[in-house]
C-alpha cells in the first residue's frame, strides 16, 4: 500500500468515523474529508470545487424543484381522492397508499414523493381508526424501492450513471433501470401489503409545535369558479368533496345576498362561500372544488417581478391598531398592501363576511404580502408573528402545469434530445418562470446540505480511485469472491452497499463504492454494469435504520417509531431484494 492510498483509506475511515458519531452534519463531514484530501496532496488545489460544476448536482438541484412543483399541484391527491373513498380497509388503504409513492418516487424525488402523500394517510389513517404507524413506513419504503425505476427516481442513481460514463463513455439512460427496479417494486409493495403486520400498532407520534399552540379552525372565503366540480350542486356536495373536514359557515351570493348554508342549498358559480377548518384542509378543500380565496390573487400595490408574496400566521396583540377593526373599515389592503386571508378565534364560529369581522386581541390572522415587508408591516399594526410555519393558504396552485414539464422532461431524456442535467434544469427553470413556484419556494425546495456533500465527495471519491485506493479494494474482494460463483460475487457487491449506506448516507456509499465494483468486476473479467446495478440497488434500500435515508428519517417521527422499529419490517424485505434483485440484474445485465 502506497503512502497516497493509505492517506486516503485513512481519510475515508475517518469519514466513516464521523458519519457513525453523527455529532457533526453530513455536508460538513464532506467538507472535512475534502480539506484532508487537498492538504493531504491527493486532490490538487486546481480540482477541489470541481464537483460543485458536476452534472450530478445540477441534476440533483433540478430534480428537487420539480418535485416540490409537482407536490404542490395537488394532481396526484385529487386523483387519489376519487378512490379512497371505496377502500376502507386497512390493508387496501396500505396497498394504494404504498403503490402511490412507490409509483411517483420513479419520477419525482422519492423524498418529495413521500412527503406529499404523508397528509394523505393520516386523512384515511383517522377515516379506518387506524394507526397512522400502519402506514407510514411501508410508504417511505416504497419511496426507497420505487426510486429505483428510473434514472431521476434517486441520487445513487444518477451517480452510478455517471460512473458508467467515465468507465465506458456512454451513460445508463432514463429507463435503464427499470426492468430490475420495476421487478423489486412490485415485490416489494406485494410484501409490505401483508409484511405491515410486523411493526408494533398504536404507535403515537410525539407532540408537534403545531398541536402545542393548539389553534382553533380558520374562517376563510372562496369564490365558485368557471371549473369547479360543485357547480350544480349542494352544499353537502362541497362538504363530502372535503371529507367533512371543511364547514361552510355561509353564502353570499351576487356580493349581497346572503343565505343560510344549508346542506340542500345549490352553489352557483360565483358564489362566495363562508369555509371554517384548521389550514390543511382548507387549503386541500379550496384545490379539490377549484375554488379561489378572496384576496389570494390580489396584487399588492406596487408589486413587480421580484416582489416575492407569501403567508404568514400572526396573533393579534393588545395595543394592536386592529383591535374593534375590520379589514373592511381599516382599508387593510389598500393602506398596507396586505391582503387578509382567514381569521381564527377561540370558540367563535363567524358567519359574517371575512372583511366585516370585527377583529379582537389574540385573533390569529393568516396575511398575505411581500414577505420582505410583512414583518415590518406587523409590528406596525401591533401583530406577533407565530411559530415559524409553513402557510400555503392562498397560494395558488398551477395544476397540470409541472406535470407537463416533468413529463416533457422525461420524455426528451428518454429519447436522447437532451442530456439529462439539461432537461431537469431547463424544467426547473420553466416552473419559476410560469408561476408553479416562486423563486423563494424554489431556493427552499432544494436540499442544500446534500448538495455540498455531493459536491465535496466527488473529488474524494475521485481520489480514492486515482490514487489505487480502488483497485487495491478491488483487489482484496476479488480473493474473496475467487471461491463464489458469479452471482454470490455480484451479491456481495449488493450487500457490501447496503451495509455501508446506514453509515455513509446513500449518495457517498455510491460515490465510494462504485468506483470499486467497477474495477473489482474488471477484476473478475466481467461486464461492469452488472455490478453498477448492484451498487445502486444495495445503496438505495436501506430499510434498517431511521438514518441511512432521509425518507425514513422523516416518518420516524410522525409515525412514532422507535430506532429498533425498522428492521422488524427492514430486515426481511431487504432479503428479498437481494434474492430477487441478483437474478433480474443478471436477467437484464449479462455479466460477458
Amino acid at each position: 500500500m502506497t503512502q497516497d492510498q493509505t492517506l486516503a483509506f485513512t481519510i475515508l475511515a475517518g469519514m466513516m468515523g464521523l458519519f457513525v458519531w453523527g455529532r457533526l452534519r453530513y455536508d460538513l463531514v464532506a467538507v472535512l474529508a475534502l480539506l484532508a484530501t487537498v492538504f493531504a496532496g491527493i486532490v490538487p488545489h486546481k480540482e477541489a470545487f470541481s464537483g460543485f460544476g458536476d452534472d450530478i448536482v445540477i441534476i440533483v438541484a433540478s430534480a428537487l424543484i420539480v418535485s416540490a412543483a409537482v407536490e404542490r399541484s395537488g394532481v396526484l391527491e385529487a386523483a387519489l381522492h376519487r378512490v379512497s373513498p371505496y377502500i376502507t380497509s386497512v390493508q387496501g388503504q396500505i396497498v394504494i397508499l404504498v403503490t402511490v409513492v412507490t409509483v411517483l418516487s420513479a419520477f419525482v424525488k422519492n423524498i418529495g414523493a413521500l412527503a406529499m402523500m404523508i397528509p394523505v394517510a393520516f386523512q384515511l389513517a383517522r377515516r379506518s381508526h387506524a394507526s397512522p404507524s400502519c402506514f407510514l413506513m411501508p410508504m417511505a419504503f416504497g419511496s426507497l424501492l420505487g426510486g429505483l425505476i428510473t434514472l431521476v427516481g434517486t441520487s445513487p442513481n444518477i451517480i452510478v450513471s455517471r460512473v458508467r460514463e467515465e468507465l465506458t463513455g456512454q451513460p445508463f439512460s432514463m429507463f435503464d433501470f427499470t426492468p430490475v427496479g420495476l421487478g423489486l417494486a412490485a415485490a416489494g409493495v406485494a410484501f409490505l401489503a401483508f409484511g405491515y403486520r410486523l411493526l408494533p400498532g398504536g404507535r403515537k407520534a410525539a407532540a408537534s409545535m403545531d398541536e402545542a399552540i393548539d389553534l382553533t379552525d380558520y374562517m376563510t372565503e372562496a369564490r365558485v369558479t368557471a371549473t369547479s366540480p360543485v357547480i350544480g350542486h349542494t352544499v353537502g356536495d362541497l362538504a363530502r368533496l372535503c371529507d367533512n373536514e371543511v364547514l361552510v359557515t355561509g353564502i353570499v351570493r351576487n356580493q349581497t345576498e346572503h343565505m343560510m348554508p344549508l346542506p340542500d342549498a345549490v352553489l352557483r358559480e360565483g358564489d362566495i362561500v363562508l369555509l371554517e377548518g384548521d389550514p390543511e384542509a382548507l387549503e386541500r378543500g379550496v384545490a379539490r372544488a377549484y375554488l379561489e380565496l378572496e384576496g389570494a390573487r390580489r396584487p399588492t400595490e406596487g408589486q413587480d417581478a421580484d416582489e416575492e408574496t407569501g403567508g404568514i400566521e400572526a396573533v393579534i396583540g393588545p395595543t394592536s391598531m386592529l383591535i374593534g377593526q375590520s379589514a373592511r373599515r381599516l382599508a387593510l389592503h389598500e393602506r398596507f398592501n396586505i391582503n387578509l386571508l382567514a381569521v381564527s378565534r377561540s370558540g367563535v364560529r363567524f358567519t359574517e363576511r371575512l372583511r366585516d369581522i370585527t377583529l379582537q386581541t389574540g385573533d390569529v390572522l393568516v396575511l398575505k404580502g411581500d414577505l420582505t415587508r410583512l414583518p415590518d408591516k406587523l409590528k406596525e399594526l401591533g401583530c406577533l408573528p407565530l411559530a415559524e410555519r409553513e402557510i400555503r393558504l392562498g397560494n395558488v396552485r398551477q395544476g397540470l402545469v409541472p406535470v407537463v414539464i416533468l413529463g416533457c422532461a422525461m420524455v426528451l431524456t428518454a429519447v436522447g434530445v437532451l442530456p439529462v442535467a439539461t432537461a431537469f434544469f431547463t424544467a426547473a427553470v420553466l416552473i419559476v418562470i410560469l408561476g408553479a413556484l416562486s423563486l423563494r419556494e424554489a431556493y427552499e425546495a432544494v436540499d442544500w446540505p446534500i448538495l455540498v456533500m455531493l459536491g465535496a465527495l466527488i473529488p474524494v471519491s475521485e481520489a480514492i480511485r486515482t490514487t489505487g485506493g480502488a483497485d487495491l479494494l478491488a483487489g482484496w474482494l476479488s480473493q474473496l469472491a475467487s471461491t463464489l460463483p458469479s452471482y454470490g460475487a455480484l451479491a456481495l457487491i449488493m450487500v457490501a452497499a447496503m451495509a455501508v449506506t446506514p453509515f455513509l448516507n446513500n449518495a457517498a456509499t455510491v460515490l465510494v463504492m462504485a468506483p470499486i465494483a467497477a474495477t473489482f468486476a474488471g477484476r473478475l473479467g466481467y461486464n461492469p454494469d452488472a455490478f453498477l446495478m448492484a451498487v445502486a440497488v444495495g445503496a438505495a434500500c436501506d430499510f434498517l435504520t431511521p438514518i441511512g435515508h432521509q425518507c425514513n428519517t422523516l416518518v420516524m417521527g410522525p409515525g412514532g417509531y422507535r430506532f429498533g422499529d425498522y428492521w422488524k419490517l427492514g430486515l426481511p424485505l431487504s432479503v428479498i431484494v437481494v434474492l430477487l434483485g441478483v437474478p433480474l440484474i443478471l436477467l437484464m445485465w449479462p455479466l460477458s
